[in-house]
């Protein structure tokens, strides 16, 4: 990772991870400027297109720290980015880090996040020599709990009121997932 001059592609079979662009700031804007996206954000949503270009200055200044990585996920049909996947709080002396993620709604229920997540998984696993991935998800949010139960996360903890988004306060449920478990899942699959 730390030799790296970008951010790799990740190619799976209806979509590819890759670096966003100045061209992606639209797609960018319609996804996190959605409420309905962002209902278990830890954010709130984007209100201005500026903000959407800004982001993407962000993450390019982000990926020169190399603990903070966001791809676009990108349709192969014809390279729109439809979502983000994220690895961040990177500790590679202690081999794990968090995933994020978000899809813009109207690719809700298509299963490409679910690729999209798989693909930096077994990245994140083999190329990377990760052995512990972690996320933190609302509680209320049962799509996003299904797909990383589906990928194999296991629930470890309840944080209660850890976010405060908007002037609500969040709870989080914790996930990880193993390297090994992953494997094991991968073979059985």
């Amino acid at each position: 990772m730390n030799e790296w001059k970008a951010l790799p592609s990740i190619r799976a079979q209806r979509v590819t991870l890759r670096e966003l662009r100045d061209t992606d700031v639209a797609s960018l804007f319609a996804i996190f400027s959605d409420p309905e996206v962002m209902r278990y954000w830890s954010s709130v949503p984007l209100t201005d297109v500026e903000e959407a270009r800004q982001m993407v200055v962000d993450i390019r200044c982000d990926f020169e720290t190399k603990k903070f990585f966001k791809w676009g996920v990108a349709r192969n049909e014809d390279d729109h980015v439809i979502g983000t996947c994220t690895l961040f709080n990177v500790f590679l002396e202690n081999y794990r880090a968090e995933i994020g993620y978000a899809l813009g709604r109207e690719f809700w229920g298509n299963g490409f996040m679910t690729e999209a997540l798989k693909s930096l998984i077994e990245y994140s696993f083999q190329n990377l020599n990760l052995h512990r991935l972690e996320a933190d998800v609302d509680p209320r949010n049962d799509a996003s709990i299904k797909t990383l139960e589906r990928l194999g996360f296991r629930r470890e903890g309840h944080l209660r009121e850890r976010w405060h988004v908007g002037g609500e306060i969040q709870d989080a449920l914790f996930y990880g997932l193993l390297r090994r478990e992953w494997e094991s899942n991968s073979k059985t699959s």
